[in-house]
């Protein structure tokens, strides 16, 4: 069974995790509301990864007998200075979230919570390409926001992108 402890550290990251869909949920809207729905599909995408990090958690949760205890999700920013702007406060976000799921682990560690410890390995391995992949992004939108043909060109790039459920999962 799950410390108390460690359960609440695992509620209060399902509510980041929450939180995080509906910031990345903002982002989307912002951008559909400036006909860039290449990037609005980019950060639809991120928010249903998001979701897909909660649920995890909380299936983990569940699995090792904590309690389960859903928290309240404020309401995420929604006015944005610039295209440039959006993408530096994901990249700043995804740090955000690092460090929470670090201070996690840690905790596990110290009280020898092996399959905790076990269990956030894949999120701190999903972390690194969520910050490696944010701070490319931010590169980018510097690169194009100036340009409308490029900004063109990035924004069907974006509408690629798919949600693809954890098999895992």
């Amino acid at each position: 069974m799950i410390s108390t402890k460690i359960g609440e550290l695992i509620n209060q990251q399902i509510t980041k995790e929450q939180y995080a869909a509906q910031y990345y949920l903002s982002m989307s809207a912002w951008f559909s509301a400036r006909d860039l729905d290449g990037i609005a599909n980019y950060f639809r995408v991120q928010s249903k990864e998001e979701l897909m990090h909660a649920d995890k958690m909380f299936d983990y949760l569940n699995d090792v007998g904590g309690e389960i205890v859903i928290g309240e999700i404020p309401q995420p920013p929604h006015e944005f200075t610039s295209a440039t702007d959006v993408f530096e406060k994901a990249l700043e976000h995804e740090k955000i979230v690092t460090k929470s799921i670090f201070n996690i682990l840690k905790n596990a560690n110290e009280e020898g919570d092996f399959a905790t410890v076990s269990f956030l390995q894949w999120f701190v391995n999903e972390q690194v390409e969520e910050e490696a992949s944010a701070s490319q992004l931010v590169t980018k939108i510097k690169m194009v926001s100036d340009n409308p043909s490029a900004l063109y060109l990035f924004d069907q790039e974006l509408a690629q992108r798919v949600f693809t459920p954890d098999p895992a999962n």
